[in-house]
């Protein structure tokens, strides 16, 4: 007789395998089934699993004290961390307001955003414009800027209409051009966008530097970022980064931008902050967003009861010690190029691969039904589900994602291994990813059965 679960799950009545350990790029169940994380969890565990330096961080930091609330007292953790983030990114990127997860973290964003302009006597500028086919969290602002169309169904009435412009979808361009002699028309759309609403009623402009939930790992060409910032600065607009997913090496670079040569006013962090280790996240502010706020009420209007929990803190500290200890993320690039080469060579084998792309060790899968069209599969097919559960059945975990211009037709996997993945244990993802695919051809062939 099977017991009664009280555990409110992805889905109500899945039975999910019952997590046992984990070490380094696996896990293993219950059962003594191992796991090759291939997905980092949700592109969150950056440096594997049972890594005993943030154990011991970890429990220093229990022997001390675990919470105090940020309005009655700071922490050595706190102010450690909020140093070395600011060391570790670019420009003038030096305040933290550290929250627990990458909705938070947005929602921080998107307030420090408008109160930087009403703080300069700028009531007027409310508004944070967005991209369809993005993802920006799940709280009810966060999932306003998201463009994402299935996880915003069931909310709209509650929704403000922030998704304005299409994405930087090479694969399904909109115009039917290439990069870079498309003049970044998709871009472009952002100041038809401003000069519609005005300028005037607009705070900030948001965008992941590769879209993941809501996309598969897309990737902008090179100069799409630079197009997009400068939009925003004719137009006296800030630009915030959600680099929730794409933080702290993910792309082979601390922050993702980076890589596009732009320095945003404003960065989302989460995930790969603290690794999976802790749950922790924050709003990265720039010099010239605080200065008007730090000159008038000085309070940043956001908070929650375990904001800068010195707990977190303390187990963040530790995870980028360990990047930058172990120098990992100056092998990300090698080792996505790898991973990218290998993936490309099972894109030759299978007619049901439209599309693979993404940066650094944040890559994605699309998958359609006909190549030459790149037509999707039927929605009810549910290939992307379908995928996952191969996957997992041969050892390998990998993450769901949407497709298709529309945001609603379309199929695609994100691969995103943890940072300290070897170039063997690649070969070993990749083995189980072909095992996989084999076996959805062979439920193709079977007429989807």
């Amino acid at each position: 007789m099977v017991e009664r679960s009280y555990l409110i799950k992805p889905l109500l009545d899945e039975t999910l395998p019952m997590i046992d350990y984990g070490k380094g790029i696996y896990l293993y169940d219950k059962e003594g089934k191992k796991y090759l994380d291939g997905a980092s969890g949700a592109v969150t565990a950056n440096i594997g699993h049972g890594v005993s330096e943030i154990l011991e961080a970890m429990q220093e930091q229990a022997k001390r004290v675990s919470f105090v609330y940020r309005s009655q007292f700071t922490s050595e953790s706190a102010e450690k961390l909020a140093e070395k983030i600011a060391a570790l990114t670019p420009a003038d990127l030096n305040w933290c307001f550290f929250v627990n997860s990458g909705s938070e973290a947005v929602e921080t964003a998107m307030k420090m955003a408008i109160q930087y302009w009403q703080e300069k006597g700028i009531q007027t500028k409310t508004k944070v414009l967005s991209r369809w086919v993005s993802y920006h969290g799940i709280t009810l602002g966060a999932l306003s800027l998201s463009g994402h169309t299935g996880r915003r169904a069931r909310f709209v009435p509650l929704l403000e209409d922030f998704p304005v412009i299409n994405p930087p979808y090479c694969y399904r361009c909109p115009y039917s051009l290439e990069a870079p002699s498309c003049g970044y028309l998709c871009a472009q759309e952002l100041e038809h966008a401003i000069k519609r609403i005005g300028a005037n009623h607009i705070a900030a402009f948001i965008a992941e530097p590769v879209i993941g939930a809501a996309g598969g790992a897309i990737a902008p060409p090179k100069d799409y970022f630079k197009t997009i910032k400068k939009i925003c600065d004719d137009h006296d607009i800030l630009l915030i980064a959600d680099e929730v997913m794409t933080g702290f090496g993910r792309t082979g670079s601390m922050l993702a931008m980076e890589q596009y040569d732009v320095i945003p006013d404003i960065v989302a962090l989460g995930k790969g902050m603290g690794a999976g280790y802790a749950p922790i996240a924050a709003a990265l502010a720039s010099e010239k967003v605080i200065e008007p706020i730090l000159a008038g009420s000085k309070v940043v209007m956001s908070g929650h009861t375990l904001s800068a929990n010195p707990q977190s803190c303390a187990v963040s500290l530790a995870v980028l010690e360990y990047l930058e200890k172990n120098k990992i993320v100056s092998e990300v690039e090698s080792k996505g190029d790898y991973l990218m080469n290998m993936l490309l060579k099972l894109k030759n084998q299978y007619s049901f691969i439209g599309d693979i792309r993404g940066k650094g060790l944040l890559l994605g899968i699309e998958f359609v039904e006909k190549t030459a069209t790149k037509a999707p599969f039927p929605r009810e097919a549910q290939v992307t589900q379908k995928m996952i559960s191969l996957a997992k059945d041969k050892g390998l975990l990998i993450y769901p994602a949407g497709a298709g211009i529309d945001g609603v037709n379309g199929d695609s996997i994100i691969i995103s291994p943890p940072l300290t993945i070897t170039n063997t244990e690649i070969d070993e993802l990749v083995s189980l990813l072909h095992a996989a695919f084999k076996a959805f051809a062979k439920h193709l062939k079977n007429g989807g059965d």
